[in-house]
Formats: C-alpha cells, structure tokens, sequence
C-alpha cells in the first residue's frame, strides 16, 4: 500500500525476518556467539533469556542452519506438550523407534548418545518457550541429561525463555537440574544507536533511497515507546508509515509516532507501547519564584495598608 509512496521494493517491517534483513545487535551477537559456544564446547547445559520480542527465537533459527552435518538438532517449540508426545516428537526427530514405553526409549537414547559420543557426533535439543514448560517436562528433560556420563558428554541441551524461566528454575525440586546450567545469557533490548541502525536497515534493505524517512525526534520517540524490542519496533514503524502515507508524508515525525502510540497502546497488555509522560511537577526553581512572588505581593498589600 506504501511501497511506491515511499519507493520502496517490499514491506521494511515485517515480523518474520529473513537472510537479508537479519539485524544483530551486539546483544544479539553476543547470544549467537554464546549458543555457538555452548555447542563446540560441549557444555551441557545452556539458558538463554530474552523478553518477547526480543528475537530469541530468531537466533535459534540461525544457529539451526549454520550447524555443521555431524549434528542431531530437535527443536521442541511446543511446550504443552504431554509427555508421551515429547517423547514420541523426539524420537521422531531423532529417528529412534518409540512405542509408547518410555523406559525402553530411554534405554535406546542412552544408546543412541553413546555412539554418537563415539563417532563424534552431537545432540543438540532446544527448548523454546521453555518458561511454559511444565514442572513434569522439567524432570524428563533432567533424566536426559542424567542418561550420559558427565564426562562423556555428547547431549546439549539449551532452555530458551523470557526471563520467568530464571524464577521456574528456583524451585528446590529442580535443583538438580539447575546445578547443571553451565552459561546462561540474557539478551539485552536495543540501545537508542542500536534502534536507529535497525530501522535504517530494514529501510536499506527494503530498497529506501534516502535513510532519512524518519525524523530524528521519531526515532528517539520510536525507541521510548519500544523499549527497544524488535517485534514492537516493527510493528510501529509499519504502522508510521502507513499513517503517512494516508497523510501524504513523505517523511515520518514525531507527531506521527504520538498518533500511532496512542492508536497501539493497550492498557494492561504486556509488551505494550507507551511513552514517558511530562512530569507535571513543580520545578524548584517555579516553586522558589513563587514564593518570591507570593512574599512581594504580600509586602505590597501590607504597604498598601499601612500607607492608606
């Protein structure tokens, strides 16, 4: 709808990024660098933490295609599962047979690991959305890690959530699992350079002839009203250019961003937009003038008196 208005060759904001519009930030770089660790270092066990939005899902997709052959990757992003279906799912992925008994599957797994070990193989299992997974799934995921001997490890296991994964692993119950955490990693929102890079990215790659279809005020607004998340940074600035565009704009400013904060925001919803309010208090040096004057008008009227 905005493309030509704005020349540019597709949509610069679209939630689901591909190869060529792929942003990291240092945060985000860092993260990759540190999952890309956690695998050719044999660590065991890995969590990452990010808020929503803040592209931990997309990481995992890039550490995904960039693993070499010699790897068994099961990416788990379902976490209601039942446990009989986690297992089946992860046989299924691993190409091990499953009938339903989970101690014969086990047995196979164990098996499986071993060889693996053996000619130099990996097993990598990722658990995404893993702040929803159960308290039961919790326990599987600890017999797995417990099946290979600590050091002979060829099983990594990463447990990717929002930072209420870190207050899920505090249960005493999961202590055994926790003490086995080897990194964990929090990935940071966008900084205000970080947030202005982005947005001149997603336009340059989207084809934009100038850089500056956004005020610098918009950009600072922008990064306000987001937090710096990426999904929300996304979904406003789609949502500017289609307000200038309805407007005849050729350039997006602050007034735009206001209108579309107002318009997203969703009172209670997490993740929402909103912008800092003025501070409506009285500055020290108004309310010293104040009395200043409230003292001169009282000296006036008591002069006033006298003389009269």
């Amino acid at each position: 709808m905005y493309r030509q208005h704005f020349g540019l060759l597709h949509k610069p904001f679209e939630l689901v990024p591909d190869a060529g519009t792929l942003f990291l930030s240092e945060s985000h770089k860092e993260a990759l660098s540190v999952l890309r660790y956690g695998v050719v270092a044999n660590k065991g066990f890995l969590v990452l933490t990010g808020g929503i939005g803040t592209g931990k899902t997309t990481l995992v997709n890039v550490l995904a295609a960039g693993l070499d052959c010699p790897h068994h990757l099961c990416v788990l992003s379902n976490p209601t599962l039942e446990i009989a279906d986690f297992y089946y799912y992860l046989a299924s992925k691993l190409e091990l047979p499953f009938d339903g008994n989970k101690a014969k599957f086990l047995i196979l797994f164990s098996r499986f690991i071993e060889n693996c070990r053996k000619e130099q193989r990996r097993v990598l299992l990722i658990f995404d959305e893993a702040h929803a997974l159960p308290f039961e799934l919790f326990q599987e995921i600890r017999f797995l890690a417990n099946l290979p001997p600590e050091d002979q490890v060829a099983l990594s296991i990463f447990l990717i959530g929002q930072p209420e994964l870190l207050d899920r692993l505090t249960d005493e119950r999961l202590l055994p699992l926790r003490q086995r955490v080897a990194i964990r990693f929090h990935i940071e929102p966008l900084s205000m350079d970080d947030t202005r890079e982005y947005i001149f990215f997603r336009l340059e790659r989207a084809g934009a002839v100038r850089r500056q279809l956004f005020t610098e005020k918009a950009l600072e607004l922008i990064h306000q009203a987001t937090g710096g998340n990426p999904r929300l940074i996304n979904i406003l600035c789609d949502n500017a250019l289609v307000s200038a565009f309805a407007a005849d704009a050729l350039v997006i400013d602050d007034a735009i961003i206001r209108s579309c904060v107002a318009e997203l925001a969703i009172p209670g919803e997490q993740a929402s937009f909103s912008l800092p309010q003025p501070d409506r208090r009285m500055k020290p040096g108004w309310i010293a003038a104040g009395i200043a004057l409230l003292a001169a008008m009282g000296l006036g009227l008591y002069l006033a008196y006298t003389n009269g």
